[in-house]
């Protein structure tokens, strides 16, 4: 059973992270699909993920939240590399293969950008988006983030290089109930 719930929407709850999460962390994090947007291209063993728990899910460089839906674990949403001193951070999230395509991941992350403005005091939000991932370039679009700029040739994913796209969103920008501007 997931941890408390942090942050509850309409669908989905983020709730902490627990030691009980971590076979859901190893089996998703091992796929394809995931390793290559979240950069990792190594396989994580399971004392990986445990360190991966207790030094980045516990640890203070952000915030690490598990997306659930009717108390079932479908995926992760993260606020990272915060600077409070320039009130900055970067967000971001994935779901399993059968949440997807039913707005779980638009809802969680705008979930976590009402807290990262409300309660964390943050001005602007940051996102990195692969080229050719559309359906999360729709969810930032549908949360009012804009497309800022692309990092040519940035990344490697599927053993072909790709660009990396940079979203950003400030707090002014919007709307206040998480849908975007």
């Amino acid at each position: 059973m997931p941890g408390p719930v942090f942050l509850a929407g309409e669908r989905v709850a983020l709730r902490t992270v627990e030691a009980e999460d971590e076979p859901f962390l190893h089996e998703h994090r091992n796929r394809a699909s995931y390793r290559d947007p979240l950069g990792e291209f190594e396989p994580l063993t399971a004392e990986d993920v445990a360190e991966y728990r207790e030094e980045v899910v516990r640890g203070d460089e952000g915030v690490t939240l598990l997306i659930c839906v009717d108390g079932d674990p479908v995926g992760l949403c993260f606020l990272f590399r915060e600077d409070a001193r320039r009130g900055v951070a970067e967000v971001g999230y994935w779901l399993v293969p059968d949440a997807e395509g039913n707005g779980y991941a638009t809802e969680a992350a705008g979930l976590l950008c009402d807290y990262a403005f409300d309660e964390r005091g943050l001005h602007r939000l940051t996102a990195r988006v692969y080229e050719g991932n559309d359906a999360s370039s729709a969810v930032l679009g549908r949360l009012g983030f804009v497309e800022e700029g692309r990092l040519r040739e940035d990344a490697v994913r599927d053993g072909d290089r790709r660009d990396t796209l940079r979203y950003g969103l400030l707090a002014r920008e919007r709307d206040g109930d998480g849908e975007g501007g």
